[in-house]
């Protein structure tokens, strides 16, 4: 496969980001088939067919490449968010959204979402794993801060804005845990297929943390 180049002869931004995330699909089916202690650098290198040393030079440590694949389902939710209309409310827009990505050509990567998963519920008693967790919830926030200063016309700084972003995204990590934790769990994943049922569900929950200033 041909490398994409920057301007500058190095590695292009694209192909940067897509090798990371081959890397992070590896290193996250290792640390969840043999756990995160047992899993090396060396092992993450030889299963995606890298050197060691191109791993550290991507990650600074073993546990952070499971951060990109953790990010995937941000980076979706994000985009649906992003595009929000004013005069549509969350519910409708949620459900118009993950109907059109369970249509969309390519899908969203199912793999992925599944991997995304089993991190977020292997970071309950993996520190490391956890902080990257939780650095995908931080980018979260800050969009979420600019979504929501748009729909209130406020600047994403300020204070309320800030606040509901919090909130808001608090609701989508706790539901994200509780649903991925119940699916490896044994719950039938069609339990939660029910798309409009679901936008409802987060979208009622984002209301009442928000005090219906999400809407």
């Amino acid at each position: 496969m041909a490398t994409e180049k920057s301007g500058g002869g190095g590695m292009s931004d694209v192909r940067r980001t897509r090798l990371r995330l081959e890397i992070s699909r590896d290193a996250a089916r290792l640390f969840w088939e043999q756990g995160v202690a047992a899993t090396s650098g060396d092992q993450i290198a030889q299963a995606v067919g890298l050197s060691t040393r191109t791993i550290w030079r991507h990650f600074r440590s073993k546990e952070s490449c499971a951060e990109p694949i953790v990010m995937q389902g941000v980076v979706t939710l994000m985009s649906v968010l992003r595009g929000w209309l004013r005069e549509t409310s969350l519910e409708d827009h949620l459900a118009a959204e993950l109907t059109r990505l369970g249509h969309e050509k390519p899908p969203v990567d199912l793999a992925d979402e599944m991997l995304a998963m089993k991190m977020i519920r292997l970071a309950d008693t993996e520190p490391a794993l956890r902080t990257a967790w939780l650095m995908a919830c931080d980018e979260m926030e800050r969009e979420m801060s600019s979504v929501i200063g748009s729909r209130l016309d406020r600047p994403s700084d300020d204070l309320e804005v800030r606040m509901h972003a919090a909130a808001a995204v608090s609701v989508v990590r706790v539901m994200d845990e509780h649903i991925g934790a119940a699916i490896l769990a044994g719950a039938d994943p069609a339990e939660f297929g029910d798309v409009k049922a679901l936008a409802r569900r987060y979208a009622q929950a984002i209301r009442a943390a928000t005090g219906d200033a999400v809407t």
